[in-house]
């Protein structure tokens, strides 16, 4: 019986041993992304959610930000560097692997999200878990997001007509962006944001599609001449990104530790991940304002036939998609309705229609 007695309590001062040891467990997580440290997104999102899990998890989970691909890989190799555990997690751009990922291109298509990177993301993060989550199975989606207005920088005049954008060699993030621009008469370079810089200096480019948040930490103020968006509060084109973790790294945290990154997951990471680049676009725009580039807004009747072609873009995706075998119909109008109740439910004026309808310092 005494023996029995002391093996019993050893299995339990064993076992008390092993649930402290895992509980006092600490982890660091490094994370990628391939933008500078200074622009928006790593700012006002990626850093203060690495911060704001370091403080809840009592500082046993640290994440380490490497800014720039800094662990290696280019921008378009995130997906797979964050599902085969080359780094724990980080940010990743489903359309820079076009045919991969197709259904995302639903809310990537012209005049699809409102000009709040904020809005866009909560019906992002819907959208997502409506038709997307299949498709992302190999890693953890923690958020995904979307940003604000994107418009036109280019060297030279601003554009006025539909016209000035024939024969422009532009930048174009996505299939989608690639789509609109052919459309408009411009001829689309496929390319991720790191190479744009060089790109325009070297004058391969006229210039691109990108937001105000990446402005300052591109240089687009020495780069370019002008900045032109459309009118109205619908952005002409957008970019689907989400914020992923390795499934296997999340799977080795204890629950406590899960219950942390789980917290700061979902709608409420998608939903501050689009205001940070909402803040982005607040920054960027003003140091374009201070420099002698001209920011101005395509009339209404010029917006309105970029519209209708962006309609036609809509329209030979959903054929293509169906052809595919996809519900292309479907997939539109649920991104639709995911936008049209984030728009419901979160008011929002823009406030910047006053600032970005002026030309010139």
């Amino acid at each position: 019986m005494n023996m029995l007695l002391k093996s019993v309590a050893l299995a339990a001062l064993t076992a008390t041993a092993t649930t402290v040891g895992a509980y006092a467990q600490e982890v660091t997580l490094r994370f990628q992304h391939f933008v500078s440290p200074a622009s928006g997104s790593p700012m006002y999102f990626m850093q203060p959610w690495a911060d704001k899990i370091e403080k809840e998890s009592g500082g046993r989970i640290k994440i380490e930000m490497y800014p720039l691909m800094q662990l290696g890989g280019k921008a378009p190799d995130q997906y797979d560097l964050i599902r085969d555990g080359a780094i724990d997690g980080g940010w990743v751009i489903p359309g820079y692997q076009p045919g991969r990922f197709p259904e995302v291109e639903a809310m990537e298509l012209p005049f699809m999200t409102a000009k709040s990177g904020e809005l866009a993301s909560i019906a992002a993060w819907e959208f997502t878990q409506k038709h997307l989550m299949d498709d992302f199975k190999d890693v953890k989606v923690l958020a995904a997001h979307m940003h604000g207005e994107g418009l036109v920088h280019k060297k030279g005049p601003a554009l006025e007509t539909v016209e000035d954008l024939k024969g422009l060699k532009l930048r174009a993030p996505t299939r989608t962006s690639t789509l609109l621009l052919s459309k408009l008469g411009a001829t689309p370079v496929g390319m991720p944001v790191p190479a744009f810089p060089e790109a325009l200096a070297k004058g391969v480019l006229d210039g691109g599609v990108i937001t105000f948040e990446m402005a300052p930490s591109l240089k687009l103020d020495e780069l370019t001449d002008s900045h032109t968006d459309v009118a109205g509060d619908r952005s002409f084109y957008n970019l689907y990104f989400i914020w992923a973790m390795n499934q296997a790294k999340y799977d080795s945290l204890p629950d406590d530790l899960k219950a942390v990154i789980d917290a700061n997951s979902g709608l409420m990471a998608s939903e501050w991940s689009g205001a940070a680049y909402d803040r982005g676009d607040e920054d960027g725009l003003v140091e374009i304002g201070a420099s002698d580039n001209t920011i101005a807004v395509l009339s209404e009747e010029e917006t309105a036939k970029i519209r209708a072609l962006g309609d036609e873009v809509t329209a030979e995706w959903i054929a293509d998609m169906t052809a595919k075998g996809f519900d292309g119909q479907k997939l539109v109008d649920d991104a639709n309705a995911a936008m049209e109740a984030a728009l419901a439910s979160h008011p929002w004026i823009d406030t910047r229609g006053a600032a970005i309808t002026v030309s010139g310092k």
